[in-house]
């Protein structure tokens, strides 16, 4: 990888800041000047209309290309310094002119992007050796369902060092198999070959193709939705009030609640049902309160889905389905959950 590669492999251009930094424009795209060492070399970077980035250093005596500077071998003190200099100059440019992107080719970005819109996970980077992996995952168990990073076509059996990203991702086993006679679909690198697959971000596939696939892998994080009777007490809490004014409160929480899961408020004596079915937004949410009849240090969210008549769902009919006490917060049968439905 070329100097400029690795500085800019991440990054794209914003043309205004270009011009801002002294960037000139022309027929092929953005070309930027500047002397270094007493006017003695001369850097020059250019920028194409893609976005593709080269340069080198010009020896101002005979104003020829300096070869010294991108042959890694050469370490010489004075190589050395022209070297840094003109990393330095780039790097300048990256920080003034470019934004990051959180991979290094087109279609791995758009996936990412697509993936933020759609779950609202962005890239956990994880690993020092390789600064370039981002995990994507479930933050609610921390379940894997994808992994993008780069590695050269030589890794999947191809007679090429060229870099390409890729992700993988966790499908059907028998699906895999069908997947592996097709374009763009390789055995699982570096993971579990029966149950993750490797697909290539190089255009091979449309975005929305791509998409079905992580989809289905993300499926594989969601646990199954439970629902439970969360008890309000009326003589310390008016919940009613409280929903009247805001559709999403907090409440406090018990530990095996989590996001997703499907909460049906029990309002106690003297109303004796349960009058409001909600969803749990958001868990652990710290919280600091004590008093003579309750201790609280962390509550969830929950939004209101559905408000019951006192009547429909009384303490008399959850009695003739077994439930003879609601003391706390408990799991909802799925006989009475069909009906609350």
């Amino acid at each position: 990888m070329s100097i400029e590669e690795e500085i800019f492999k991440k990054y794209n251009p914003d043309c205004k800041k270009l011009i801002k930094y002294g960037f000139k424009k022309n027929k092929t795209g953005y070309l930027y000047e500047k002397l270094i060492k007493n006017d003695e070399f001369k850097v020059v970077v250019k920028i194409s209309e893609e976005g593709i980035i080269s340069g080198k250093v010009l020896d101002m005596e005979n104003n020829d290309e300096y070869l010294p500077l991108k042959i890694e071998s050469l370490q010489g003190a004075f190589v050395g310094e022209i070297r840094e200099e003109y990393k330095n100059i780039l790097i300048n440019i990256r920080k003034n002119c470019f934004s990051e992107n959180y991979f290094i080719f087109p279609q791995a970005n758009r996936i990412a992007n697509l993936i933020i819109k759609k779950y609202g996970d962005t890239p956990a980077f994880m690993w020092e050796q390789y600064p370039d992996y981002g995990v994507f995952k479930n933050p609610v168990n921390n379940k894997w369902y994808g992994m993008v990073g780069d590695i050269d076509y030589s890794k999947l059996g191809f007679d090429s060092k060229k870099a390409v990203e890729i992700i993988n991702i966790k499908l059907d086993k028998e699906k895999i198999q069908q997947l592996l006679k097709k374009d763009g679909f390789y055995p699982a690198w570096h993971m579990n070959k029966k149950s993750w697959i490797t697909i290539t971000l190089d255009e091979t596939l449309p975005d929305d193709e791509i998409m079905r696939h992580i989809d289905e892998s993300h499926s594989y994080t969601v646990e199954p939705q439970k629902e439970w009777i969360v008890p309000a007490n009326p003589k310390y809490f008016d919940i009613q009030k409280a929903f009247n004014r805001k559709k999403e409160i907090i409440w406090k929480q018990s530990s095996k609640i989590k996001k997703g899961d499907i909460a049906y408020i029990y309002a106690a004596s003297p109303i004796s049902a349960i009058l409001y079915k909600c969803e749990v937004t958001e868990i652990n949410i710290p919280y600091d309160y004590e008093d003579e009849n309750l201790k609280i240090d962390k509550v969830m969210k929950i939004k209101l889905l559905k408000e019951y008549d006192k009547n429909f769902m009384t303490f008399e009919q959850l009695n003739k389905f077994g439930i003879t006490a609601i003391r706390g917060q408990r799991s909802c049968p799925e006989t009475i959950s069909r009906i609350l439905k």
